[in-house]
């Protein structure tokens, strides 16, 4: 039996593309995996820990290789608990909306408590970085409202996706899909709901053997 992660980067829920995709995503994979258990966390609801002065104080105690005080042990161990929530799962689905070009702030902030050394990835002079979460499969839902195609003039404004691909193979995915629904404004209604139903479709299809 497999765990599958499903991150919600998005406050909008029931109005959300991304969402609404990824959900249909998840409904076909159960349907398939019957037996697979599936874990979601929308994360503008989640507890996330603030990553500020004292956790970055703790983490650099680690690197330094002193020993915590008692506020720094209970800082980094709030850390540890979303990291090992995060890689004790097999596969992952994130919805992630397009917020200023990016990913909206709540996303940044859980990346950010994810991506620390000898949790996530590794460094050596020999090897230089190498990313320890391996052999699993990721699937990347992006909704945006506008178009940026590969090759188009506003290819180099997609810092979506392209991060999520850069940050997500940092820490050492290999397998990285996604499904990208566009333009869900700027081509007016009727647009939309054709983009979104070719995204629902082409999700369902990924489910089936993901």
């Amino acid at each position: 039996m497999s765990k599958l992660l499903y991150i919600q980067a998005s406050p909008r829920i029931q109005r959300s593309h991304s969402i609404a995709v990824a959900d249909a995503f998840v409904g076909e994979y159960q349907r398939a995996h019957p037996d697979d258990e599936i874990v979601a966390l929308n994360l503008f609801d989640a507890p996330l820990p603030n990553f500020d002065g004292l956790a970055v104080q703790a983490k650099y105690t680690i690197l330094h290789g002193q020993a915590h005080t008692q506020e720094e042990q209970q800082a980094w161990k709030n850390v540890e608990r979303v990291i090992e929530q995060f890689t004790a799962a097999d596969k992952y689905v994130f919805a992630v909306p397009m917020w200023n070009f990016g990913i909206p702030y709540r996303l940044k902030q859980y990346i950010d408590i994810l991506v620390q050394p000898g949790y996530t990835f590794s460094y050596s002079e020999d090897k230089g970085y190498e990313g320890l979460v391996v052999g699993k499969p990721l699937l990347a839902v992006c909704a945006r409202g506008g178009e940026y195609p590969v090759g188009g003039g506003a290819e180099a404004f997609d810092l979506q996706t392209k991060y999520i691909e850069l940050i997500f193979g940092f820490m050492g995915f290999k397998d990285i899909r996604s499904v990208v629904v566009e333009p869900t404004l700027q081509g007016g209604p009727d647009v939309a709901k054709a983009k979104r139903q070719e995204a629902l479709d082409r999700a369902k299809e990924i489910a089936a053997n993901f």
